[in-house]
């Protein structure tokens, strides 16, 4: 479970305490920044006829911005893969539905983009990954504290 101090720390959490359940609560927020992205990112790329000269650095930007979003669940629950997929998929899934409000909006966002059935699997994918590394490495950190305490008695023994 994250500490009380790592959800304050978090930009926006300090207003939103209506979910008791922090993978809801991380979730929605995940989901919620993701989309804020997401339609700046859109937007910017079809109203700012301004930024047109610089398109490659403006997508670079809005995809490092996306991807920091992104790691808000993993950040926050690193050790805990089922809690991380949660939030993650949530919102994951708070984006997604963003993604398709935009793309009725924007007819030519599927064809350059991706369509949502891939958009869905980008983000299934990313957790989903993110989650087996999170329970690997719980694994190895338990196997190694659980072979420390096996040399530690046995040494006990000895002497």
């Amino acid at each position: 479970m994250p500490s009380p101090n790592m959800e304050a720390r978090i930009p926006g959490a300090r207003w939103f305490h209506r979910p008791r359940n922090p993978i809801l609560r991380v979730g929605i927020l995940t989901g919620i920044y993701l989309s804020v992205v997401m339609i700046a990112a859109v937007l910017l790329a079809n109203r700012a006829s301004w930024l047109g000269g610089d398109a490659n650095l403006r997508n670079w930007i809005a995809r490092g911005v996306f991807a920091l979003a992104m790691l808000l669940p993993i950040a926050v629950f690193c050790k805990s893969a089922g809690r991380l997929v949660a939030a993650g998929m949530l919102g994951w899934v708070i984006a997604l539905l963003t993604y398709v409000s935009l793309g009725f909006y924007f007819e030519d966002l599927y064809t350059r983009l991706r369509t949502p059935g891939q958009f869905f699997m980008l983000g299934a994918v990313v957790y989903g990954v993110a989650a087996v590394m999170s329970w690997v490495g719980s694994l190895v950190v338990g196997a190694r504290s659980h072979h420390h305490a096996v040399l530690t008695s046995s040494r006990r023994e000895l002497h």
